[in-house]
């Protein structure tokens, strides 16, 4: 039982970190909480990933694109045939030899005559089109990097000319020119920088001499990205602005697959190393995964935003939803031999000393070959993703946990509590069973509920407080997108952050959904090839974000109307109030909910904090059927500076969530 102790210190001091570097004494009267309580969950659901924060503008550029994944699909979807000024060749999809055998599909093009200018307004040759997602959002004077993988088949050198073209008028934005005469695969390198803007261009690729030419890993990467890291910076940053304090990833149902067994187990090991030798694999969420957005690039992220890794494992056991579907019940549930789990938990080791290990060990040098020789700092692991709870779950659970935590017992493992975590279910009440017994650290509970559920429940007011395994919602949300929802939410968010000293985690989820392309609803950031769009739960979660603290402070306010010193209004009142201190910014914040349709008056007393240095006050507000959309964002938080005092009295407007952030 040595490393459950470990653990368990580890948890108290990931609760008390702020003691060692503490600038100020917190007042008598305080609750210690945990100060990781919001993070972020990312899934790769409704094109998040590709088409979404990985920067790649190219779709399919790898060819791999097949029936298996969508009927009708093949390796030149995504692509058209270009056959300007009378130029007649053909395609041909191939598969041997072969760029990477990881990525064995790669496309021939045979130019058997090159056209005059008749047409096209002086185009010609034989070659491909791409138009990306939706099209390709371009800027004038932004550098756009171009890379493909060329091999000349026969005939003499090939000359090909790519350029970025705007489809209206067929002008060329941006273009280059190069020759391949190599019989063996070479990386072509280009950059491309627009003439003009352009919501809707495309990617055109034209050899310009007779013979045959194999081409694959074409793509078109933006050099302007978040901290050069490739990935999209008007999402990321809509990220940070959220302040968030870890991410979990990659999945989700994307983590172990759908309901045809385990085709769509995500293995990390195929998403690290040079993107042509990533091994892409069917989304659980009915579209591909390229991988470009692997690994690598999660940690990266992390440690870009300053938040924790919490990368998920799969643990043996499949998705029991068919297709990443909801209606899970009765579906089938597969489950790995045990005499191939030690293939998986081997998975959970090598990755934490990839994470964590020095040049000198065999996967801390991959991770250092990749480009970050230090290591990434793993503190947190998750083991599954809200399986039902079975035995043959609990058996392949218990082999990898019990040898995961003995060779490091400084790794702070997730479970789960399966889907539906409420008192009750099956599963809920197996999956905290399971927890109890081997001293589980933490455990993931899921829940979507209409809003009504989120306005009344307060059910880890009723948790024991005596257990070891603490509480990470991992997934949540109202089953709108209006401010009401939004409310309903941070009501129920000012509950958890009441019993943060229970639950020491929480990501709302979904993250991400592209316009056209979502499949679960409601999302919290909405987005096109322009812009991100902007949820009432994004405001308010970004409002916890903002306020994270080590101590929580019930007493400090009361609503008129209401008898003193009562820490929670009484049941179904729908608005509450929440203060907690970070000691080590020496700031305290005040959240207060009023998700009524009456104005409501709090009275503070914030007398035992000393002296309050200035203020700013921040406020959404509006009616409670607002929305944000694609075509119209109304609501929005609106902060200003206010005097503070020491008791101050404060008018809540209906439908509104304020904050409160004081400098002491």
């Amino acid at each position: 039982m040595k490393h459950i102790f470990i653990t368990a210190v580890l948890l108290l001091a990931a609760m008390t970190n702020a003691n060692a570097a503490q600038t100020m004494k917190a007042p008598k009267g305080g609750k210690l909480i945990s100060d990781e309580l919001l993070g972020i969950f990312f899934e790769d659901i409704s094109h998040s990933a590709d088409g979404g924060i990985f920067a790649e503008l190219l779709q399919n550029g790898s060819f791999e694109y097949n029936p298996t994944e969508r009927d009708g699909w093949g390796p030149a979807t995504a692509w058209r045939f270009a056959r300007p000024g009378h130029s007649t060749g053909r395609l041909e999809p191939r598969m041997d030899q072969p760029l990477h055998p990881n990525n064995p599909t790669y496309m021939r093009l045979y130019i058997e005559r090159i056209g005059h200018y008749y047409d096209f307004d002086g185009w010609t040759g034989i070659g491909l089109e791409n138009s990306g997602f939706d099209g390709i959002s371009v800027k004038a004077g932004q550098k756009y990097d171009f890379s493909a993988f060329l091999r000349n088949v026969e005939g003499e050198a090939k000359e090909v000319r790519i350029a970025l073209v705007r489809p209206k008028d067929n002008v060329s934005l941006a273009e280059t020119t190069t020759s391949i005469s190599s019989m063996k695969w070479a990386k072509v390198d280009a950059t491309l920088t627009p003439t003009e803007d352009c919501k809707d261009a495309f990617l055109r690729i034209l050899v310009l001499t007779k013979g045959s030419i194999d081409i694959d890993q074409v793509s078109l990467m933006p050099q302007d990205t978040y901290k050069g890291h490739g990935l999209r910076k008007d999402l990321i940053q809509a990220l940070a602005d959220l302040k968030p304090k870890f991410m979990r990833f990659p999945g989700g149902c994307v983590v172990h697959g759908g309901g045809d067994g385990f085709w769509g187990t995500y293995r990390w090991k195929t998403t690290i190393g040079p993107r042509h030798e990533r091994k892409p694999i069917k989304n659980t969420w009915g579209y591909h995964q390229s991988m470009g957005l692997g690994y690598y690039e999660y940690f990266q992220l992390c440690e870009d935003l300053n938040m924790e890794p919490l990368p998920i494992l799969p643990c043996g056991v499949s998705c029991q939803g068919a297709g990443g579907g909801w209606n899970i019940r009765g579906q089938t549930q597969s489950a790995a031999p045990m005499s191939e789990m030690d293939e998986w938990t081997q998975d959970a080791l090598d990755l934490i000393e990839w994470a964590n290990g020095d040049i000198t060990t065999t996967w801390g040098k991959k991770r250092a070959e990749q480009g970050h020789p230090k290591p990434f700092g793993l503190k947190y692991l998750g083991l599954g993703n809200e399986e039902l709870i079975s035995p043959e779950f609990i058996e392949r659970f218990k082999y990898m946990y019990e040898r995961v935590t003995k060779a490091h017992p400084e790794i702070i493992i997730v479970g789960t509590a399966g889907p539906g975590s409420h008192a009750g279910n099956r599963d809920f009440e197996t999956g905290w069973k399971l927890a109890d017994e081997i001293g589980l650290p933490i455990i993931d509970e899921h829940y979507y509920e209409p809003r009504e559920y989120f306005l009344n429940s307060r059910q880890y007011d009723n948790y024991p407080r005596d257990r070891k395994t603490k509480v990470y919602l991992g997934e949540y949300a109202a089953k709108d997108s209006r401010l009401i929802d939004a409310l309903a939410e941070g009501l129920y968010l000012l509950h958890v952050e009441r019993n943060a000293d229970v639950v020491c985690m929480t990501s709302y989820a979904p993250l991400f959904a592209r316009k056209g392309a979502t499949v679960w609803n409601p999302d919290l950031i909405y987005f096109d090839n322009e812009r991100p769009f902007l949820t009432c739960s994004y405001y308010v979660q970004q409002m916890f974000g903002q306020s994270a603290g080590q101590y929580y402070y019930g007493d400090c306010v009361r609503f008129e109307g209401d008898d003193a010193g009562v820490e929670q209004p009484v049941k179904d009142s729908h608005y509450g109030q929440s203060v907690v201190l970070n000691t080590k910014t020496r700031r305290l914040f005040v959240k207060l909910c009023n998700a009524t349709d009456k104005t409501k008056t709090a009275q503070l007393n914030l007398s035992r904090f000393g002296s309050l240095k200035s203020a700013t006050k921040t406020v959404l507000v509006g009616q409670p059927n607002d929305q944000n959309n694609y075509d119209n964002q109304p609501i929005a938080p609106q902060t200003e500076p206010m005097k503070i005092k020491k008791q101050t009295s404060l008018s809540l407007p209906p439908y509104s969530f304020t904050m409160l952030e004081i400098a002491l």
